[in-house]
């Protein structure tokens, strides 16, 4: 059964919303629970975690005993953990041919639900083998009902559906402006949905289906974001659907002041994953520069993460367009953070873990702080040290968007 807070948020919408922490960095989920007072949210995508272990090594059983393992050493309670798997479906497998690809996405989701996540994010908008990149509304919701008919096997969970889905991990190109979801497409997405449930007997399915995945105008590309504009979404943001929230995808790198107007709006889900992960790689670059400073010693976390992920491209090189120059300089410093596929292959740990044991648990000069990690500078530690500094790094992103999680009900702007 899913966690209550989840079913409630549409009866809550535009007063209250929750982070989705899409990471399976052990840093970024400890940061995310330590602490925490109430419900947390960490989604695991299909290429991340899957029957066949993703990119992490990881099954969906794995991964939930892993971020339970941070729990425990964080004193979080697990009943207030929320697990979910974000954009299942054939995607993984879409080079196969169809029923092939479903195949391998209905065993995805039976692991998954059978694994204890209760939020799904049933995404089957891509085309497979044979067929055209984008598919029409009614096979899309088919299939999303096919794999629903699968997670009810194992529970109750809540459902995300939605056919205008963004890229994982923000575009993949300079993005200047971006179309708004239409209402008549919202309410056609849910209405086809709802038909295709119906026909499979899965009424009861489909009252928990919670969320609804739109493009409220926000996203970000590699050198880029675009901001959030309340008066582009105005007509979307009054035709929520009954009985649902909109679930808001790249919203990394917002300010707080457009995170809190999106959760006004009723995008009460807000994914963020990239913007977690950028912030730790800030902090220990910064942290190796003030390690050089410290002790005489040059820098070498830039040049280990350069050499690594020189020797292995996959993760970055069909990503990453451009000259030379311009492809090194992404595969450090890009908004699509596409580095943090490398902190836990040994050489990253390893380099990361150099960076920690040269600044041990010595007080640092402020003024070095404020040198080479302004914000958190600002934030005013009253010890800094390079532990508490790489969690304060990843903290300051994660209390944005709780602050933006309740926001103050006015009007739209």
């Amino acid at each position: 059964m899913t966690h209550p807070f989840l079913l409630s948020l549409p009866a809550r919408r535009g007063q209250i919303g929750i982070t989705s922490v899409c990471s399976a960095h052990p840093r970024v989920i400890a940061a995310a629970l330590r602490g925490a007072k109430g419900p947390v949210l960490i989604e695991a995508t299909c290429n991340q975690v899957n029957q066949d272990g993703g990119y992490t090594g990881m099954t969906p059983a794995d991964f939930r005993r892993f971020v339970e393992g941070i729990a425990a050493a964080e004193g979080f309670d697990t009943a207030q953990l929320i697990l979910g798997g974000d954009h299942l479906g054939p995607n993984p497998w879409k080079h196969l041919a169809p029923e092939a690809a479903m195949e391998k996405a209905c065993a995805m989701v039976a692991d998954y639900a059978a694994a204890g996540f209760t939020k799904i994010h049933l995404d089957c908008s891509m085309g497979c083998a044979g067929e055209p990149e984008a598919l029409a509304d009614e096979v899309t919701a088919e299939r999303a009902a096919r794999l629903a008919a699968v997670a009810e096997k194992f529970g109750k969970p809540a459902y995300v559906i939605g056919t205008e889905v963004p890229v994982p991990g923000g575009a993949l190109h300079h993005v200047d402006t971006l179309e708004v979801t239409s209402p008549s497409a919202a309410r056609q997405t849910v209405e086809v949905h709802r038909a295709a449930f119906t026909k499979a007997g899965l009424q009861d399915a489909f009252s928990r289906a919670i969320g609804l995945v739109v493009q409220p105008g926000v996203e970000f590309g590699n050198q880029n974001v675009v901001a959030y504009a309340p008066e582009k979404a105005r007509a979307l943001s009054a035709a929520a659907p009954e009985g649902m929230v909109y679930e808001a995808h790249s919203t990394d790198y917002q300010t707080v002041e457009a995170l809190t107007a999106l959760v006004r709006d009723g995008f009460a889900i807000l994914k963020v994953g990239p913007w977690l992960t950028f912030a730790l790689r800030e902090a220990l670059y910064g942290l190796d520069l003030i390690a050089a400073e410290l002790d005489g010693q040059p820098p070498a976390i830039h040049a280990a993460m350069e050499a690594l992920m020189l020797s292995d491209p996959r993760h970055w090189a069909k990503y990453y367009p451009g000259t030379a120059a311009e492809q090194r300089l992404m595969r450090h410093f890009s908004y699509s953070d596409r580095i943090r596929y490398y902190w836990t292959q040994a050489p990253a740990a390893a380099a990361a873990a150099q960076v920690l044991q040269r600044l041990g648990d010595r007080a640092i000069p402020e003024t070095l702080v404020s040198q080479h990690l302004g914000a958190l500078w600002a934030a005013g530690l009253a010890r800094p040290s390079a532990s508490g500094l790489l969690d304060a790094a990843i903290e300051r992103v994660l209390g944005l968007y709780a602050s933006a999680s309740a926001p103050a009900i006015s009007a739209p702007s």
